[in-house]
């Protein structure tokens, strides 16, 4: 009969794909140093072959330790999902969920969802991680993360989605600037501004960039922020202007040196959303979420109304 690595080993396989590193990855994996290198060891023996090269102060993983790391992963994913399974067909919501969020939802819809997500399932317990959208959907993938609260349009191939409501831009300025005084704004004024939007890898600026079709050169002659928090200081210290999503305005991001001003025409939207892998054990539950959450939106989640 065959000899088969445990999902131990392949556990220990995964964090040293991950920290590259085997303090780090025993650390991860809750156990000592020494334990992670016997284990990899073990896992090299029954295989026969070797997954990583080791030095004083690194490690690299081979070219077939690099696959069986992303073999080691599905498995240990679907070894979860049988658990998950069990589990909610004995006691249903409950448990940790993993819930990975975007800088610019988390600090402006956490502090509301996760006290109503308590009271309506009581037995659940959320571990939240904020990140950029492609980090989120990674770890998602690979089983770090059971559950995502992200912005749409996003390419989610693979994966289960379900939409919650959607949240407009608004121009922003300080309210110093003169369109601030103008009751709308037209996309044909904001030729001339200096418009900053986040850098290109959050969704926040692919997400706005539609809105400035017509106005082709502004989406190119746009400066960039890191944040949310700090375009925002910068339009209010005079540097720029900026478009705004609704949640972050009645969240309480545009202070009193801030003017907040409707686009004139159709504004364009981001929808936001749950994801999960389809597969997961816990489907069921995450839609439940799902419609609590897009059903409380329904009261709660009022557009910025100026």
């Amino acid at each position: 009969m065959r000899a088969y690595p445990n999902l131990r080993h392949l556990a220990y396989l995964v964090a040293l794909a991950e920290h590259r590193h085997f303090g780090k990855a025993a650390a991860a994996s809750a156990v000592t140093q020494s334990t992670l290198s016997a284990g990899i060891r073990e896992l090299e023996t029954i295989l026969g072959v070797q997954v990583a090269e080791r030095t004083k102060r690194s490690v690299i993983l081979t070219p077939i330790g690099h696959q069986l790391a992303e073999k080691a992963a599905r498995l240990l994913r679907a070894a979860d999902d049988m658990l998950d399974i069990a589990t909610q067909s004995t006691t249903p919501f409950s448990g940790t969920i993993a819930l990975g969020t975007i800088p610019t939802i988390g600090p402006y819809l956490l502090p509301r969802i996760i006290p109503a997500l308590r009271e309506r399932f009581p037995a659940l317990r959320f571990a939240l991680r904020e990140d950029k959208t492609g980090a989120l959907l990674d770890r998602l993938a690979h089983g770090r993360l059971d559950l995502v609260l992200i912005a749409f349009p996003y390419e989610t191939e693979g994966l289960e989605t379900m939409m919650l409501f959607d949240d407009a831009y608004r121009f922003a300025c300080a309210a110093s600037h003169p369109l601030a005084a103008s009751a709308r704004v037209e996309l044909a004024q904001l030729t001339d501004e200096p418009l900053m939007l986040l850098e290109r890898d959050h969704c926040l600026h692919s997400h706005a960039l539609p809105l400035l079709e017509a106005v082709p050169a502004v989406a190119e002659a746009a400066f960039s922020a890191t944040s949310l928090p700090t375009l925002v200081a910068m339009v209010a210290e005079g540097m720029g202007t900026t478009l705004l999503p609704d949640l972050a305005i009645t969240g309480g991001i545009a202070g009193g040196d801030i003017a907040v001003r409707p686009m004139s025409g159709e504004t364009n939207v981001r929808s936001i959303g749950l994801a999960w892998r389809r597969q997961s054990g816990r489907a069921k539950t995450f839609r439940e979420i799902g419609t609590f959450l897009r059903t409380w939106a329904e009261d709660e989640i009022q557009p910025w109304r100026g």
